[in-house]
């Protein structure tokens, strides 16, 4: 009778001891996903046989940069996240959102749309490897600064065929708002800009 409660204890510190067990498992996910490694760096695949989990939500690269946009007394953030297994099948999201963090823009293009078109033209480019550095190496270069241009719409520039009146209207008339280029989906030449009329960022393709 007097070893019951010492068999009771031993219960209790045994299942004290898998709790313990089970919430550190839990937090260390929990830790896991809100890491604070800096986005910035180049993603370095895993070894082969690793558990880790690699999927579309895996962001590969990130590049960044603060420019005038939608407020001209303040900068807004431009990035773009290369997420993906790889980065040759990897999608490159390009995010605009102003000091407010409000999203001003949020496009998806494929990763291939980040090749030069030197990249593109050059037979010894077509390596698995070399195609990802080109890849990466469109990303330092996508906001580079001759990328931004004021005004967004310069004197005598023809209205585009997709592009309402009011709209092209509203761009014409602000000669303070600032374009950024860059190439979209399908190679297509891609001019955004930020119609403070009409409080709203708009695409003018070229």
């Amino acid at each position: 009778m007097k070893t019951f409660p010492l068999k009771q204890t031993a219960g209790w510190v045994l299942a004290a001891g898998l709790a313990l067990q089970f919430t550190s498992c839990v937090s260390t996910e929990r830790e896991v996903s809100s890491s604070t490694v800096d986005p910035r760096a180049t993603y370095t695949p895993p070894p082969a046989g690793s558990r880790t989990r690699v999927s579309s939500k895996t962001v590969l690269n990130t590049v960044s940069t603060a420019h005038t946009f939608s407020d001209p007394a303040t900068k807004d953030n431009f990035v773009l996240e290369l997420r993906g297994p790889r980065v040759l099948t990897a999608q490159a999201h390009l995010i605009v959102t102003d000091s407010k963090g409000d999203t001003l823009r949020h496009e998806v293009m494929p990763a291939r749309a980040l090749l030069s078109e030197k990249a593109l033209s050059d037979p010894q480019a077509s390596s698995v490897r070399d195609q990802e550095i080109a890849i990466l190496q469109g990303m330092n270069a996508f906001f580079a600064d001759a990328h931004f241009m004021q005004p967004a719409v310069p004197a005598g520039t023809e209205q585009p065929a997709e592009m309402d009146t009011n709209t092209w209207a509203a761009l014409r008339a602000d000669p303070t708002a600032v374009g950024f280029d860059y190439t979209g989906a399908g190679g297509a030449e891609r001019r955004i800009t930020y119609a403070r009329k009409l409080r709203k960022a708009v695409v003018i393709n070229q």
